[in-house]
This record gives structure tokens, C-alpha cells and sequence, in this order.
């Protein structure tokens, strides 16, 4: 499968856009569900959970450790459009009805690349591909597998960018 497309912002803009597409047969509703759903968002991301499904609501991150990293819900289109901060990044994720179901876009804001930043791609990249499974009916047999997989080509997406790592 294909990685995500990873750009410089455009003209007078500051960062990086990660942009992940998948095709997926199934409604944009069934998506939706997956991506706001607690119950349905921790068979994917069991560290997510939404508080308030509205503009200005939250999702918080559980750290682990009995802290939570709180997001802010930027904006919030049923069925078409989810966007949040993400430390100091954005993460949007947008739904387009299909014939065969729905695209799905994923699109990460990138201020800044760090080591961190293929991590999180790669991770991103795994996410969506559970997604796809559970929507499918499908196990997923090794998320850390796929993950280190996925860890190296988003490494060496990012090193091809051509801007220095901090």
C-alpha cells in the first residue's frame, strides 16, 4: 500500500502536510462512527477517547501513566469533516460518499518535522489501515509488524524532504 503524501506547506505557509487517502466500501456514516464512537475508537486507538463531539469539545489522549493529553476539536461535520490539535499539530480526517462507500482523507498538519514525526505517521498509516479491517470484518494479525514496516519508509520519506531533523 502506498504511504501517505508528504509536502512543505504552501506559499507563506509554515510546515509539512501528511496526506493519507484510503478507498474504503463502506459508508460514511459506518467510517464515522469509527473515528467518534468510544467504543468503536478504542478498537483502533485505544488511547482516544472523545468527550464532546462539538466545535471546542475534546479528545483526550491517556498518556498511560493516569494523565491525559487534552485535544481541542477544531471542527466537527457529521459524516464529512473531524479536525484536531494534535500536540502542536492538526489531524484532519475527511469523508466523501462514493459509489462503492466512501474515501477517506486523512490530513496531518505538520508545524515542525522532528524524529518523532515518522512515528507518528507510521502509526497514523496503521490506524487506518485497522480501520479498514475492523470495517471489513477482518482481523488484523501484527499492528507492531506493520507499524516497523511502515516506521522505515516514513523514515526515509521524511529524510528524502530534505530538511534537517531536530
Amino acid at each position: 500500500m502506498n504511504i501517505a503524501t508528504i509536502q512543505k506547506a504552501g506559499h507563506g505557509q509554515q510546515g509539512y502536510t501528511a496526506t493519507f487517502e484510503r478507498s474504503l466500501k463502506h459508508s460514511a456514516e459506518q467510517v464515522w462512527s469509527f473515528l467518534t464512537e468510544n467504543d468503536k475508537l478504542k478498537q483502533w486507538f485505544p488511547e482516544l477517547s472523545v468527550d464532546e463531539l462539538v466545535e471546542g469539545g475534546e479528545i483526550k489522549f491517556d498518556m498511560g501513566n493516569g494523565s491525559f493529553e487534552e485535544m481541542t476539536l477544531l471542527e466537527v461535520k457529521p459524516y464529512n469533516v473531524l479536525e484536531y490539535t494534535w500536540d502542536q499539530d492538526r489531524v484532519r480526517f475527511e469523508l466523501f460518499p462514493t459509489a462503492e462507500g466512501c474515501r477517506l482523507l486523512l490530513i496531518e498538519k505538520i508545524t515542525r518535522i522532528t524524529d518523532h514525526t515518522p512515528r507518528d505517521l507510521a502509526g497514523w498509516h496503521v490506524c487506518l489501515d485497522v480501520i479498514a479491517a475492523l470495517l471489513a470484518g477482518r482481523d488484523f494479525p501484527s499492528r507492531k509488524a506493520e507499524w516497523e514496516e511502515r516506521y522505515a519508509d516514513y523514515r526515509e520519506a521524511i529524510s528524502a524532504i530534505g530538511d534537517s531533523q531536530e
